[in-house]
């Protein structure tokens, strides 16, 4: 048991009175917290500290180790070069922790760093722990786009390593709650904004890590969240053992939430094995909402697994389906996501088959083979895929982006021989003006040129 304590902060530059220059007041909360927190990690006299952040290196599919002995940053992004710091990296420790990762099938390591320099979700943590004695070397972790499950597992890869060197570790969680909590904020208001900041901070103060585990992916997206799977590895490394939670701090003044938390670990405790209990609740949420699948939604789930597990596209339609299936023609889109994300999504704008379900069959394969977004979905993924089927209604010609509505219709920007298209109701696509750019740039279409709409309506089956 290496691991003695764990701390959630946040990381707003505006909080070093060097870049808020008297404006830190105004939190002077969160500060005072922070410096608790700083304080009680001095207590625990860490030998090495774990930092994951959200702003350094990040990429959708590998975790990112920051590589080499150390690094040094500084504030001058936010108008003070002259408040820096260096740091020192633990390298046995990063080595141990990349064989473990390998070991258990993740994808992580020192791959790809563009700028050594410390981020400022990195670099705000270490300037309160250096004020409160602490300077110890570091191992500094960036997030990725791997499911909630994958960043726990990256942290019981964490707990692991540290327990082989018997190294003294704290883990400090750098991140964010949500940034739109207010509509005079840098993000403005969205409803689950708050809804976010309250669950997560219920979940810091009762040491509940499986609600970081279950949230809800288009709240968070909504929420636009910023450290949720900061928290995730942490609660990860935290696997299986026992904490005493504090929750020091919250506050939104800013728009932004920012929560401050401690949690001092007292012992084991098997209870707190959350992977577990994840996947559990994982599974009976996906045979729910399969056996509440409709003919369209279980036609492409058909189409798609037996294209993956035979490498074969079904030659004849199941017995049943709806006439408005099988006796007329329509363009459909067919989604897929995994974890909350997408996973592929490839529709045909018109029919280019003999009926909506031979549209479905054919355009569930090439979602799961052919968008270039993503490699070809593998057998071990079907159980974890979500799906939807947009069967489009026939597009007409408009004049002008009013005649638009991104909640009840798709657009298609046209150009010459190019296209772009959009479907109607997407999470994070709450304008015209948004949904006309994203559909103008998917059909290589630059804002200069001269372009035509139309929109259309599309039934949606999930």
């Amino acid at each position: 048991m290496s691991i003695v304590g764990a701390i959630i902060v946040p990381h707003p530059p505006i909080i070093v009175p060097t870049v808020g220059r008297g404006r830190e007041a105004e939190v002077q909360a969160t500060i005072d917290a922070y410096h608790a927190a700083a304080k009680q990690v001095a207590a625990w006299a860490p030998e090495v500290l774990i930092v994951t952040s959200p702003h350094t290196v990040m990429y959708a599919d590998y975790f990112h180790i920051s590589p080499g002995e150390g690094a040094s940053g500084n504030m001058s992004a936010f108008g003070a070069p002259q408040t820096k710091l260096e740091v020192q990296y633990d390298a046995e420790l990063r080595q141990v922790l990349v064989r473990q990762a390998e070991a258990g099938g993740i994808q992580a390591g020192t791959l790809g760093e563009k700028d050594p320099a410390l981020d400022h979700g990195t670099f705000l943590p270490l300037y309160f722990l250096r004020e409160a004695g602490v300077d110890c070397p570091i191992l500094r972790i960036g997030l990725s786009g791997f499911s909630p499950l994958e960043h726990y597992r990256l942290g019981q890869c964490i707990a692991r390593a540290v327990d082989a060197l018997g190294r003294r570790t704290v883990f400090v969680a750098s991140g964010d709650l949500s940034h739109k909590l207010k509509d005079d904020g840098p993000y403005g208001y969205a409803p689950e904004g708050p809804v976010f900041d309250r669950r997560v901070t219920q979940a810091m103060e009762s040491g509940d890590f499986l609600q970081f585990l279950t949230m809800d992916a288009s709240l968070c997206d909504r929420a636009a969240e910023c450290g949720l799977r900061s928290f995730q590895i942490m609660a990860g490394a935290l696997d299986g053992l026992a904490v005493s939670p504090a929750l020091l701090n919250y506050e939104g003044t800013f728009g932004v939430g920012y929560g401050v938390a401690t949690f001092a670990v007292t012992g084991p405790d098997e209870n707190r094995c959350f992977e577990r209990q994840c996947e559990e609740m994982e599974r009976a949420r996906l045979a729910e909402r399969k056996a509440a699948e409709d003919p369209w939604v279980r036609l492409a789930r058909l189409s798609l697994e037996t294209y993956v597990r035979t490498g074969k596209q079904l030659d004849t339609l199941p017995d049943g389906l709806p006439g408005e299936m099988t006796g007329r023609a329509a363009g459909a889109f067919v989604s897929l996501h995994a974890h909350g994300q997408l996973r592929g999504c490839i529709g045909t704008t018109g029919p280019t088959t003999a009926s909506v379900a031979w549209e479905i069959v054919q355009n569930a394969v090439s979602a799961c083979s052919m968008d270039p977004r993503f490699a070809p979905v593998r057998a071990d993924e079907l159980d974890s895929l979500e799906y939807s089927v947009d069967v489009l209604g026939v597009p007409e010609p408009i004049d002008s982006p009013a005649q638009l509505d991104v909640k009840r219709y798709g657009v298609i920007v046209s150009c010459g021989g190019r296209r772009g298209l959009l479907l109607p109701d997407l999470e994070d696509v709450d304008t015209v003006e948004q949904q006309i750019d994203i559909a103008r740039q998917k059909g290589g279409i630059s804002a200069r040129e001269h372009y035509t709409l139309e929109r259309f309506e599309v039934v949606r089956h999930t």
